[in-house]
């Protein structure tokens, strides 16, 4: 089908691809993964022979047909649903022709083939793909023009899948989804009948969709069996193989240089001596397999525990234009550690809610109460065009700490896990990915009470959005996400709003059952009992979740007080370190030497009695995460 032979490509000086090769046979789905930068979309323009590689070759079946998502978004006159019925040319150029032929044999050969591709079902398939993507009947009906840029990017993945090309290309699909867009793709790419090839960093799409993962790291393609988890277990235990056979070919190594440095000018020995050096010649040196890591996400704790509810709406309404509410009688509360996901289709409120909550949009009627010092931090998208584009990450955190050195600044900036290399980079030049981290940094940067994230993945890629989990995860205080990644919603949530018909409520339930309700599934009365009893364990879990979060609030504070303790003990040795090394100290006063000294012993009896104290207290605490 596909066969990639030693392919070399490079921009400017940097080598994207060092003779890489892969092979994807007939009806393969392939997830296309690698770090940000790494060539996964220059991979595919040389596929689609947009691009030429400078040596090797691609070789696709004869007749193939290859399509993805049209790089612009349609935008002319034409409705959503004639743009994706044209992009089957050839029903089109069929339907065409059928207006105008005469011959009788030429009409029978046109039906005929217009039964064998389905035509007649051909607007019904379009309704749906465009249905499932998030537009209804009277969208489809339309023009492109009147949709913004990110529909208009669905309308041209809409028509990539109705034209069902023999290998279809997809790069990074879900940035323009919501989640129940990205829930109906994964099902639809499930029973797609072709071969597929994903650039993504859902994880959840990669496990519930591929068959097989394409690592491109290092200018290598390396292919993997099973989705992403199988293949990032499958590397880790090749990195421990590969670091085993590293350290026994330097012992080895090792061995045969002391042998020959020995003996090479020893007659009786020389021979073996110089037989050693040709080993040595021939050894070659097993490549360790580059993981270099990911710097993880810090989210700075709230300063303060507010007493529940942090907030509470009482019949609240809100919109855009008086007397036109988007949302209307809310009636919630979120308390100083949920954990909420709102879920709902595009178009139905959630970022509305998120505006109002963060109080930049304020209510028609009823009443929010927000707790005395409550602390916001919003995160959304749109925000990464607030950035100065002309100023660096350190300008922009030093706007936020007048007064402070230089050291404290890049500390800080260096928690939001920017690299060094970066931190003097315009925000213009940096990537969407260390865009989105300062963004980040800087909402968080007062240890906000509720964080509040909009869409935070987009321009992550899949460690980053794992870094995100653990930041979300390790966070003090209350959480409302909103997102189409479902790995980051099942990982951090226990709590799950839906935004629907005007209002937003608890949803009784888990992702499991709103992909359910999104795909529409129907089950007979016996399945929709199985499904009750099998729905009830992750529901116990989310409970348990965030029972379990309540109970060992005490040891959590207990384990950071003794983190304090230990970094303020470690601080006072240091300076008594300092001081004591001063040969001038005991000479001028023997007795401010001998304080400091005491001083100094008292502060590491201390120490290990707090690192003591820290490991008993962490055990404790992992025992009730584990119970």
């Amino acid at each position: 089908m596909l066969t990639i032979s030693d392919i070399t490509y490079r921009i400017a000086d940097r080598l994207i691809l060092d003779q890489a090769s892969v092979r994807i046979p007939d009806g393969e789905k392939v997830g296309l993964v690698g770090r940000n930068g790494s060539g996964k979309t220059t991979l595919f323009k040389l596929i689609t022979g947009d691009l030429q590689s400078e040596q090797g070759a691609i070789h696709l079946k004869r007749g193939l047909r290859v399509g993805g998502v049209a790089q612009e978004a349609p935008g002319g006159p034409d409705t959503l649903l004639d743009y994706v019925l044209a992009a089957d040319q050839e029903r089109a150029t069929l339907m065409a022709e059928a207006e105008t032929a005469t011959d009788p044999h030429r009409i029978a050969e046109i039906q005929i083939r217009l039964a064998d591709i389905e035509a007649h079902s051909a607007e019904a398939r379009a309704g749906a793909i465009l249905h499932g993507l998030g537009f209804d009947s009277m969208a489809q009906q339309q023009p492109c023009s009147a949709f913004s840029g990110g529909w208009r990017m669905r309308v041209a993945l809409a028509a990539a899948l109705f034209s069902q090309p023999d290998l279809l290309l997809l790069d990074e699909p879900t940035n323009y989804l919501d989640l129940e867009g990205t829930l109906w793709l994964e099902s639809y790419l499930g029973r797609y009948p072709f071969t597929v090839i994903v650039i993504s960093h859902d994880r959840d799409l990669l496990n519930s969709v591929v068959s097989s993962i394409v690592h491109l790291d290092a200018g290598k393609l390396v292919a993997y069996r099973g989705g992403y988890d199988q293949f990032e277990r499958q590397r880790r235990e090749k990195q421990a193989l590969q670091q085993k056979q590293m350290a026994k070919q330097q012992e080895q190594r090792k061995h045969m240089e002391a042998f020959v440095e020995r003996f090479r000018y020893k007659a009786s020995k020389a021979r073996q001596a110089q037989s050693r050096l040709k080993m040595l010649e021939k050894l070659q040196p097993i490549a360790a397999i580059n993981d270099e890591a990911i710097r993880p996400i810090r989210f700075p704790d709230p300063k303060a525990r507010l007493a529940p509810p942090i907030l509470s709406l009482d019949d609240v309404s809100v919109g855009y234009a008086p007397g036109e509410p988007v949302l209307q009688r809310l009636t919630l509360r979120i308390d100083d550690d949920d954990r909420i996901a709102l879920l709902g289709s595009n178009g139905n409120g959630k970022s509305t809610f998120a505006k109002l909550i963060s109080d930049r949009l304020a209510p028609e009627t009823g009443h929010i109460t927000r707790a005395s010092k409550l602390g916001i931090a919003y995160f959304a998208q749109h925000q990464l065009d607030e950035l100065r584009p002309d100023e660096t990450a350190t300008d922009h955190v030093r706007s936020r700490m007048p007064g402070a050195g230089d050291a404290a600044v890049r500390a800080r900036v260096d928690q939001f896990g920017l690299p060094t290399n970066r931190m003097n980079t315009a925000a213009k030049d940096l990537s969407g990915g260390e865009k989105a981290r300062l963004l980040l940094g800087l909402a968080t940067f007062d240890g906000p009470n509720l964080l509040i994230l909009d869409e935070p993945t987009n321009h992550l890629d899949v460690d980053s959005r794992e870094a995100l989990v653990h930041a979300i995860n390790e966070f003090q205080g209350a959480v409302v996400l909103i997102s189409h990644d479902s790995h980051l919603v099942n990982a951090c949530v226990d709590r799950l709003w839906l935004v629907d018909k005007g209002g937003v409520a608890p949803f009784d339930g888990d992702l499991g059952d709103y992909r359910r309700l999104v795909l529409k599934k129907e089950a007979g009365p016996k399945q929709q009992a199985n499904d009750a009893d099998a729905d009830a364990a992750p529901q116990r879990r989310r409970k348990a979740s965030a029972e379990r979060r309540a109970e060992t609030a005490p040891l959590r504070n207990e384990v950071r007080k003794l983190e304090k303790r230990i970094e303020e003990l470690n601080g006072e040795i240091g300076k008594l370190d300092a001081k004591l090394a001063d040969p001038a100290l005991f000479a001028s006063d023997p007795d401010a030497g001998t304080r400091s000294a005491k001083r100094r012993a008292d502060a590491a009896r201390a120490l290990e009695q707090a690192e003591e104290d820290w490991l008993e207290a962490s055990a404790r605490l992992e025992a009730a995460m584990e119970s």
